[in-house]
């Protein structure tokens, strides 16, 4: 997962279960019957189909960063587990970026005490996007920062060092249910850290990871490089060695010894996988349930985005197994190139762009498998009422919370959402996620299935409602540029 832009505000909204039925024209009949969406949960809680493709997604391909023979591998086997359970799969073609991780090592290799003869090694993880040290890597000192500013205040000492962003991941945020917001923060100096550090004349940029937990483990993720500043070569220490190095560094001069070996190679052909169940009377009218399929290449990428791929996948199965159809299309997206460019998303919404009123709202999980909690919704605030009977059909799994918010609300559906068309995604747990989140350590065992079950109904329940309701949410209006 990356966050592209951090919502431009949100207006929270708890809903303590409401017992008001389904907006509808006729108040006296709920827009969509509730026996149904009963049925509908239920029958995701007794389903372990997407547990069953997300350890096969994990445990049979893992890796899946785009251009890698992983993505491809995903490509083909999402595509053929939706044909196999009766859905019209197409697969749209989308170009993506290659980028290879090589060799990464960083030694320790002078500063105060010491000894003659030792060398310590650091652990790190080159930052996706990243270019090269030469192939024997660079020495060079290092300077300690702490944020932007201090980069700024101690320009004049940067030049020809290495400049380490030592800026600590608020968990304390996280614990208290802002994750979103304390990631929003720290991932400034792992997507702008080089160029800043370059623009002062640096010669390499480490940040420090960008994760909740000590446990010694790097977290990748996407740079981005700007075009008024040289291109340096970047990674991220973990947290303890980040830690390490600033004690150090405090004490009198210490010099790294940085190797790190990428290559970006010329974009690839990959895909979206789009799978289909159409709508009984307004078939061209589409709700979309969606996941990404691309991971970053440490691990089998099951929180990131394994969980959320297979959830909005067995969301649509469960429906075609109820033999449930919809007056509109609900359509599962596979995106591809979440995590390093998007590319996916571009090639969707550059498909749907002639015919955006037929896009009616768009849904994407992408923040793990914690429990859900409820629904995080971006559309216009008299829509909220018209959801009320989301939340009452989840009730026996405590996923009652509507959250109304500004902006976007997942990356691969944010084209869409710019466009007016009302966005979603379920809310979760996030406490932990960024413990695990573009790490060695974001696999399978992370998860729980009765929380992927739950997530499978959430949105199960949540995209019938929207495919179902005799009209669409209201547009959400554009904002000016």
């Amino acid at each position: 997962m990356i966050v592209a832009r951090v919502s431009r505000c949100a207006v929270f909204l708890l809903a303590a279960l409401s017992t008001a039925p389904a907006w509808s024209a006729d108040a006296e009949q709920p827009a969509v019957d509730p026996v149904v969406l009963a049925k509908i949960r239920d029958a995701a809680l007794s389903s372990d189909w997407a547990w069953q493709r997300l350890s096969d997604l994990t445990d049979k391909i893992g890796p899946r960063l785009s251009g890698s023979p992983g993505a491809e591998a995903a490509v083909v086997q999402v595509a053929a587990a939706l044909q196999a359970a009766g859905l019209t799969v197409t697969l749209q073609p989308a170009k993506v970026p290659h980028w290879v991780r090589g060799e990464e090592q960083a030694e320790l290799v002078d500063y105060p005490g010491h000894p003659a003869g030792l060398t310590q090694h650091l652990h790190l993880t080159t930052l996706g996007g990243s270019v090269a040290t030469p192939k024997k890597g660079l020495t060079a000192p290092v300077l300690v920062v702490h944020s932007f500013d201090d980069l700024k205040a101690h320009a004049a000492e940067a030049k020809g060092r290495i400049v380490l962003f030592d800026n600590a991941f608020d968990q304390d945020l996280a614990d208290n249910g802002h994750a979103m917001s304390a990631y929003g923060q720290a991932v400034a100096y792992r997507v702008q850290g080089a160029s800043a550090a370059a623009r002062v004349g640096a010669v390499a940029s480490l940040i420090r990871s960008v994760g909740g937990a000590d446990f010694r483990l790097p977290h990748t993720g996407v740079m981005k490089y700007e075009d008024d500043a040289p291109k340096i070569p970047t990674a991220a220490l973990t947290a303890e060695d980040a830690m390490w190095v600033a004690r150090l560094a405090a004490q009198g001069p210490v010099s790294l010894h940085l190797t790190l070996t990428p290559q970006t190679l010329p974009d690839a052909d990959s895909h979206n996988v789009l799978a289909d169940l159409p709508g009984s009377d307004k078939p061209d009218e589409v709700v979309v349930v969606s996941g990404h399929l691309d991971s970053w290449d440490l691990a089998q990428g099951a929180i990131d985005d394994g969980a959320g791929i297979t959830a909005a996948m067995g969301a649509v199965q469960v429906l075609k197994s109820l033999g449930l159809q919809a007056h509109r299309t609900i359509r599962v997206v596979g995106w591809m190139n979440e995590e390093n460019g998007s590319g996916g998303s571009k090639a969707y919404f550059a498909a749907a762009k002639d015919k955006l009123a037929q896009q009616t709202a768009v849904i994407e999980s992408d923040s793990g498998a914690g429990k859900p909690l409820g629904v995080i919704a971006s559309v216009t605030l008299d829509s909220l009422a018209r959801l009320s009977a989301v939340s009452k059909a989840l009730q026996p799994i405590g996923a009652t919370a509507l959250e109304r918010r500004d902006g976007e609300v997942g990356a691969d559906i944010s084209p869409l959402q710019d466009a007016g068309v009302p966005g979603f995604a379920p809310m979760v747990d996030t406490r932990e996620y960024f413990y695990y989140h573009h790490t060695a350590a974001d696999t399978l065992d992370k998860i729980k299935p009765e929380n992927l079950r739950r997530q499978v109904a959430t949105m199960a329940v949540l995209a019938y409602y929207l495919a179902e309701m005799p009209e669409p949410l209201p547009r959400v209006p554009v904002k000016a540029e």
